[in-house]
């Protein structure tokens, strides 16, 4: 059994490497700096964010990801002064507002560490973002993200494939496998991402790019190419107000990757005086989401979401757990 889940790993990564490059966040919408350096900013304060996810839970070597961000915008004034404690707050406490209809520079910068299978990624960027008035009520931003990131193969992760396994015909294979451990894969390539963010207090709209450099910078050890390939990503959401307490969010996420087929997720979220929200989420042939998350305190808020597979990945697996926890530095 545990040789059937090692190929099934190594297939599955394999695969992987093939489609998409980058992290899959089931709550996008609550932290869009990680999928658009255009979003970073958008808050007048200091937004840090931490993030764990587990994906296939039970499937063995299943995804795991994990990342630290933060941004603020510069030149930022009277910010109220950090309370270390922790404590749950006695009443609700709103969603910080989002002020446009002034210009505002932005910086910020991800720790993430993703390992899939026998593959693991661990990225570091810097970001910066200017955001123009459009209007009273418009801003429209655009932001880059500069980084490095690191690609390497675990070989007691992964087993090789015997030509004579039925799986072998799904990718990899010996000759695959023999590559990556003959050439002991270490690679360091150069990231840069890029993206704009139009957002007001009811809507958002933004496109980002990620990977534009590929791998024309690249250095380490081993000369297994890691195919980087470019990744689109669209957002777009709209604040519904129901009454004085309620408010429907319905967002969606397009991403892109050649050769990789389009991925679409739509969301919906229900928020409660902007405080507590509920949420649901499909994404095409590979899972329904569901989630929830409040803001604890005026620092403190939290996240917790639960994939169950749609696909045939719903008989190895239990589904997948994203837990978020955000810092507000007013």
């Amino acid at each position: 059994m545990k040789r059937i889940i090692s190929i099934l790993s190594f297939v599955c990564v394999t695969i992987t490497i093939k489609a998409q490059q980058i992290p899959q966040y089931s709550q996008y919408m609550r932290n869009q700096f990680m999928v658009n350096p255009g979003a970073a900013g958008v808050y007048d304060f200091m937004d840090i964010t931490m993030s764990g996810r587990w994906q296939w839970v039970g499937f063995g070597d299943e995804p795991r990801t994990a990342y630290l961000s933060g941004s603020t915008v510069l030149g930022k004034k009277n910010r109220q002064p950090y309370n270390p404690a922790f404590r749950i707050s006695q009443g609700i406490v709103r969603n910080p507002e989002i002020k446009t209809g002034k210009l505002k520079h932005a910086v910020g910068g991800q720790l993430l560490v993703d390992q899939y299978g026998a593959f693991r990624k661990v990225n570091f960027a810097g970001t910066y973002a200017i955001h123009l008035p459009l209007s009273k009520n418009y801003n429209l931003s655009f932001g880059t993200r500069l980084g490095l990131t690191n690609n390497t193969f675990l070989q007691d992760k992964a087993i090789a494939l015997n030509p004579t396994d039925p799986f072998a015909a799904y990718g990899g294979g010996d000759e695959e496998y023999d590559a990556f451990v003959a050439n002991n894969s270490n690679k360091y390539i150069m990231d840069v991402g890029a993206g704009f963010y139009l957002y007001s207090k009811q809507m958002f709209f933004g496109v980002a790019a990620d990977h534009l450099s590929k791998d024309f910078v690249e250095f380490g050890s081993g000369t297994v190419n890691f195919n980087t390939q470019i990744h689109f990503n669209v957002t777009a959401g709209v604040k519904v107000p129901v009454n004085d307490d309620f408010t429907l969010i319905p967002c969606i996420l397009v991403k892109n990757m050649r050769p990789a087929p389009f991925s679409l997720e739509g969301s919906l979220l229900a928020e409660y005086k902007e405080w507590l929200w509920i949420g649901a989420s499909y994404r095409n042939a590979d899972a329904v989401v569901g989630m929830f998350g409040f803001n604890i305190s005026e620092t403190f808020k939290f996240g917790y979401s639960y994939d169950f597979s749609v696909s045939r990945m719903n008989k190895m697996s239990s589904g997948g757990h994203e837990l978020v926890l955000g810092i507000m530095l007013r």
